[in-house]
């Protein structure tokens, strides 16, 4: 169904990332007529540039470390090279798969008007998209992100780049420094060391994926220096130059390291700017659109979701928002999202896996003395070690209480988050967790003995 002239509409929803179409397909579902305005693609950030490319290019990555290292397992096999070609044709038609999916199921929706074009929010109630103007009964602000750069560094695509520009590289760099070592940084230094580069992360922070539990920075840490990935951490950057055939960057205390490309990692902002939010007198800190618990901005009916709303940067949390809001104007009144409560992975080898509250973040809210941790080292588990992985699972919990945090690190440990999460979001207590059967050999079976453990019965616990 299109409508290219305009009209009014139940919800006006400016953003077709995860967030916007998710509000747009659960209103459809509600039976409320919707608009849906983007500029670029359908599925925004996550499907084009983001999450689905960019673990497309880590599993070839993994690809290429099992080649690389199958005699271990009794299997000879050379790895010849990285073909980027075929490997750009691979995670290509990944995404084409999902966005032809998507754009039929939002295309054919008889409830949702899909308007591409550039759309300003010009009033409390309506946007304007070439002259047309679509009138919302509510609006649903969901314009998502961009990579962010830093004073002092121009992005030219280069030599100089971010990862919507790595996304489309079409070869290996022979070398490459990636500036920040959150998640994004952390997942293509991996990437581009299992292809075959030499790679530096340079994190002004105390340590790698800084905003997980420090014990799981220590393990990536660990294994990233056995995988010869080099990084300076509590050294800020100071200033890039173009050489003759890369970049020359200057860190704190004056050293300086010298590749092929620069990969700028260090964020997204928010897309708030030119329009029009601050003019219909939406709150604005740093970009970032202010809402209350319900996401309602305090302006009209005017709600916002994802990127652009304090938080996680995460596709999922854009998706369960955009539900949370259409739900919440249809008069279903949901429950409100628990921050805490969504998962976290960073998809780089090895995989970190993360729910709830830091063994810090726990102590600090519940006092240091109320909370017990326990490690459960996959040293323990049989399919951990078929694998040949190490890592761990640790839980946090309250004293006499629920357990808080779930953090896990180790090779496929993302696989592993699901059950973590209802056991977070379920406030289940670790006696109530040990009664539960797990399969083996899984992996699966690490969180169980973990458990087992945290309840006075460890059986396989591997110190």
């Amino acid at each position: 169904m299109s409508q290219p002239n305009g009209g009014t509409f139940d919800i006006v929803i400016l953003g077709a990332g995860s967030g916007g179409y998710a509000a747009a397909l659960r209103a459809a579902e509600l039976n409320l007529s919707v608009a849906l305005i983007d500029k670029a693609e359908l599925g925004g950030t996550c499907l084009h540039r983001g999450c689905i490319p960019t673990k497309a290019l880590l599993h070839a990555a993994e690809i290429a470390d099992q080649t690389r290292e199958s005699e271990q397992f009794g299997v000879k096999a050379d790895l010849v090279g990285i073909d980027m070609a075929g490997v750009n044709a691979y995670k290509d038609g990944v995404v084409s798969r999902l966005y032809k999916g998507l754009t039929g199921l939002l295309t054919h929706n008889k409830n949702i008007t899909v308007v591409s074009g550039e759309g300003k929010l010009v009033s409390k109630d309506t946007v304007e998209v070439a002259g047309q103007r679509y009138t919302g009964r509510n609006v649903i602000l969901a314009t998502g992100s961009y990579s962010r750069s830093l004073p002092g560094i121009e992005v030219d695509g280069t030599r100089v780049i971010t990862s919507e520009h790595g996304l489309k590289m079409d070869r290996v760099p022979a070398s490459a420094i990636v500036l920040g070592g959150g998640v994004i940084g952390v997942e293509f230094a991996s990437v581009w060391k299992s292809f075959g580069a030499d790679v530096t992360i340079i994190e002004a922070l105390p340590r790698l994926v800084a905003a997980e539990d420090e014990e799981i920075s220590k393990q990536v840490e660990r294994a990233f220096r056995k995988r010869k990935i080099n990084f300076k951490v509590g050294k800020p950057f100071e200033k890039v130059e173009k050489t003759e055939n890369g970049v020359k960057v200057t860190i704190a205390g004056g050293e300086t390291l010298e590749a092929e490309v620069l990969l700028v990692a260090v964020g997204r902002g928010p897309s708030t700017a030119n329009l029009g939010y601050e003019q219909q007198g939406i709150t604005l800190d740093r970009g970032f659109v202010i809402v209350d618990e319900r996401l309602r901005t305090g302006v009209g009916n005017i709600y916002a979701v994802g990127d652009i709303v304090p938080g996680l940067q995460l596709a999922h949390r854009g998706f369960a928002q955009g539900i949370f809001v259409a739900e919440e104007i249809a008069g279903l009144n949901p429950a409100v999202i628990d921050e805490a409560g969504i998962p976290r992975v960073t998809y780089s080898d090895p995989e970190v896996a993360s729910m709830g509250l830091t063994e810090a973040k726990a102590k600090e809210k519940y006092g240091a003395d109320k909370v017990s941790t326990y490690n459960y080292n996959l040293g323990g588990n049989g399919k951990s070690q078929i694998l040949k992985t190490a890592g761990f699972v640790k839980l946090v919990r309250v004293n006499e209480g629920p357990v808080v945090g779930v953090h896990m690190v180790g090779a496929r440990m993302g696989e592993l988050v699901g059950e973590a999460q209802l056991i977070y979001n379920w406030e289940a207590f670790p006696e109530e967790v040990a009664q539960l059967v797990h399969a083996h050999p899984t992996q699966n079976e690490a969180l169980g003995e973990a458990f087992l453990a945290l309840a006075g019965k460890p059986l396989h616990a591997h110190s």
